[in-house]
């Protein structure tokens, strides 16, 4: 029997928030990283339980505040890299329930909202823009990358729709 390599696991969360037809996005700017149109979310902090990282992180972003019981779980995006043994997971969230007031200099960009069927439009992330429209289906989904390091692009991509 072989000795088990160690992982190096990220986990992350993601999460929309729906007013009607419009959702809420974040325009991040270049001197982040990631630029573009994308939802609220971040890293899970140890030891907190991956909807409690959800609920921090978009009240961190956004000034709004909702309730662990009032989101729904849309499913989950990972990048796997064999030869450093990574894997990051994202847990993606979606909630109709909200209170507060949008921050006023929200500090990862602009918090625009957008009408669902336009935001497509937008300059978005090629990760974000593959899983937005998954947020508004029914059910869950499951998205798994095999990433490239040498070539940093993916590699093998397997988008599943569950439920």
């Amino acid at each position: 029997m072989s000795a088990l390599k160690k992982l190096e696991c990220g986990i992350f969360t993601m999460c929309l928030v729906q007013d009607g037809d419009r959702v809420l996005l974040v325009n991040r700017p270049d001197k982040l990283g990631f630029p573009g149109y994308l939802g609220p979310g971040g890293k899970v902090d140890f030891p907190e339980s991956i909807a409690e990282g959800a609920v921090r992180e978009l009240w961190e972003e956004t000034g709004l505040r909702v309730k662990p019981e009032d989101l729904i779980y849309k499913g989950l995006d990972e990048s796997v890299m064999p030869v450093t043994n990574s894997r990051y997971m994202v847990f993606n969230y979606l909630t109709k329930k909200y209170e507060g007031e949008l921050l006023q200099n929200p500090p990862e960009g602009e918090l625009i909202w957008v009408n669902i069927k336009e935001a497509l439009e937008l300059p978005m992330q090629p990760w974000f823009k593959r899983r937005f429209p998954l947020f508004f289906k029914p059910g869950t989904f499951e998205i798994s990358t095999l990433w490239g390091e040498d070539s940093q692009e993916p590699v093998e991509e397997k988008v599943k729709t569950l439920g």
